[in-house]
């Protein structure tokens, strides 16, 4: 479970980004984060894990206040929390498989992990994981030689690695086609009900937000203008959030071609 309690964020310039946003997600739960750019969506997950120091609020993780934690308690409470990201942040030199072993990075030694040795059960996980999103006969190939899907998909299975409790995830699909991104988002949409993981997705695509997510929260200038199942997201309420605007193209397109939720075995192909 996440709470977040009035979190706010102001910047040294005096610009305010986040304005006491307060919710809870339950285990299992997908939340879409929508929302303007410069509506404060990268600001919020960022200070979840801490990469931007909130100014005010708390950030429950279970029992822990993530937003009060220095030093080494800090770097633990992160191996909690994946982290999958919109431009990827493999190692492009390395494999596949090290790129995914790099998840487990927070639990083992310096010199252990300076020498990319791992244990035998993280790297029968590694595998296991990368069976899943499909790139099992990829693991020995080199990062810089996948197609973006492919990247994302190891970025996927790198922060499941870290058998996380928590999952946040930063405009998965803006760099990918049409038919990519819906994989991509139902691969994690699968994970999350498989381990009950709760989990904030930052997009922008709102079509796939209302197919592929349980919960919408709509951010405008830094609050919470609306919080609820995709059906409710309607023009009034997409008004709400962007401003004014004809959305009458957009109904009814996000369900016009649904897939089955299950991954296929070709999902792996040409991605």
């Amino acid at each position: 479970m996440l709470t977040l309690s009035n979190l706010s964020k102001t910047y040294p310039t005096g610009d305010t980004a986040l304005r006491q946003v307060s919710f809870e997600v339950p285990a299992g739960q997908v939340v879409g984060l929508i929302g303007p750019s410069g509506a404060g969506k990268s600001t919020l997950i960022r200070c979840i894990n801490r990469l931007v120091e909130p100014s005010a609020g708390e950030i429950l993780l279970s029992e822990t206040n993530l937003a009060t934690l220095q030093g080494g308690a800090l770097r633990r409470a992160r191996r909690r929390i994946g982290m999958i990201f919109q431009e990827y942040a493999l190692v492009e030199r390395l494999t596949v498989m090290e790129n995914v072993l790099s998840g487990r990075l927070g639990y083992v030694p310096a010199w252990r992990s300076f020498l990319r040795r791992y244990s035998p059960d993280d790297v029968a996980q590694a595998f296991s994981l990368l069976e899943q999103v499909g790139l099992s006969d990829h693991f020995n190939k080199r990062a810089d030689a996948l197609s973006g899907g492919q990247r994302q998909r190891v970025g996927i299975a790198r922060a499941l690695e870290q058998d996380p409790e928590l999952l946040l995830v930063d405009e998965p699909t803006a760099s990918l086609d049409p038919k990519t991104s819906r994989q991509i988002m139902r691969l994690i949409g699968s994970a999350c009900r498989e381990r009950n993981l709760p989990a904030i997705i930052n997009i922008h695509d709102v079509m796939l937000a209302r197919q592929f997510t349980d919960r919408i929260i709509g951010l405008r200038a830094g609050e919470v203008v609306f919080d609820g199942r995709p059906e409710a997201l309607t023009d009034e309420v997409l008004t709400r959030i962007y401003g004014n605007e004809d959305w009458t193209q957009m109904r009814g397109e996000d369900t016009a071609h649904e897939e089955p939720l299950a991954p296929t075995v070709d999902l792996a192909e040409g991605v």
